[in-house]
């Protein structure tokens, strides 16, 4: 059983920033990979971003050079710091886990670019 509650969503100015969290509950956060997925409206579901438990990651090439995932597994939680944001960013952003071949999903945290 995983839970897991995104938090720092909110309205940004194109160009700015913004650092989005994930706190995941249970003691097998430090085994698994994590994921950070968005939505747009209207749009399907996508990745954005992955972190093994190592700590290697990768990105969707839309946004590549601006955000940066990262992980302390002392806190049982996964970071996505994102810069230069743009309109296109917006969409609810969400954390993902699969342990055991089983999906859990947070509720998601609403990020916002617009001047």
């Amino acid at each position: 059983q995983v839970q897991l509650v995104e938090s720092g969503g909110g309205l940004v100015q194109p160009g700015g920033s913004l650092r989005l969290s994930c706190a995941a509950s249970g003691r097998i956060f430090s085994i698994i990979s994590m994921r950070w997925y968005r939505q747009a409206p209207g749009k399907q579901r996508e990745l954005v971003a992955a972190i093994t438990t190592g700590g290697n990651s990768n990105y969707a090439d839309s946004v590549k050079g601006r955000f940066t995932i990262f992980r302390d597994n002392t806190k049982n939680t996964v970071y996505l710091q994102m810069t230069s944001l743009k309109p296109e960013d917006t969409a609810v952003y969400y954390c993902n886990a699969n342990p055991y071949g089983t999906a859990y999903w947070g509720r998601g945290t609403l990020v916002t670019v617009s001047s």
